[in-house]
């Protein structure tokens, strides 16, 4: 069966049963259609069961792929990029579930890449008319003070290498060897856009406002600033031996 939508928005879930009803009843009233696919680590709060639910209602545009465990940020979009690649889809986005990123924006994503001729557009926090609504100042200075350590590493030339919320042209992750992908936390979101830079792929970002989560918990931890910390200097490392193209 062809996809309804050219477009295909992949979610990440877990334990996002405060939102994911109202996340997904959102991305459908968009004027332009948009295809969604979830994927849930095994919540226990049920809310791949919600999913199912709705799929009831939003046949053949919802979808869900269910995981045992929490296997990783970057292992969840890897899957959905494949399984988008395996279908029709054009433009691929990814995005948080918690309502950090207005899924309003997704329609100015999308303009920037099938308009404007850029291969990805990233929603970011620090180009001109980008910015905050009420996160922690402790936190704002740590993406900043990450935002400065990757450029300064990798020279990147990206303001908001760790944004998680982007479109992708379909021709980019049909070019990135998606197997070399290697992290799974934040560090997950500086290699793909670093091997897109690496492979010639015209890059932009798109303000966005960046809002902090209502409902749910963060799954910010130790170990994924650690990881980023450590994978951006081998991400760099790297780089000089081998090629991210298949």
């Amino acid at each position: 069966m062809l996809p309804v939508s050219h477009c295909l928005v992949i979610i990440p879930t877990y334990n996002e049963i405060g939102n994911i009803e109202k996340m997904v009843r959102k991305v459908f009233s968009l004027s332009l259609p948009f295809d969604l696919l979830i994927i849930d680590d095994g919540s226990p709060d049920g809310t791949a069961a919600k999913v199912k639910s709705l799929q009831e209602v939003y046949a053949n545009r919802l979808f869900l792929l269910e995981r045992k465990g929490k296997l990783g940020l970057g292992t969840a979009y890897i899957t959905g990029f494949k399984w988008a690649l395996e279908r029709s889809y054009e433009y691929i986005f990814e995005m948080d579930c918690d309502f950090s990123h207005s899924p309003d924006d997704l329609i100015r994503l999308y303009d920037s890449c099938s308009k404007e001729g850029n291969d990805v557009a990233i929603g970011s926090r620090y180009v001109k008319g980008g910015g905050f609504v009420n996160w922690p100042q402790d936190r704002i200075r740590l993406s900043k003070n990450a935002s400065l350590y990757v450029n300064l590493v990798t020279g990147i030339k990206i303001k908001d290498p760790t944004a998680g919320f982007i479109c992708y042209k379909r021709k980019v992750l049909e070019t990135i060897d998606l197997s070399k992908i290697r992290f799974v936390g934040y560090a997950f979101q500086i290699e793909m856009k670093f091997a897109a830079r690496k492979l010639g792929f015209k890059i932009a970002e798109v303000p966005i406002i960046f809002t902090e989560r209502v409902e749910g918990v963060s799954k910010m931890s130790r170990n994924i600033i650690k990881e980023g910390i450590l994978g951006v200097l081998k991400i760099q490392w790297n780089s000089f031996f081998t090629s991210y193209k298949k």
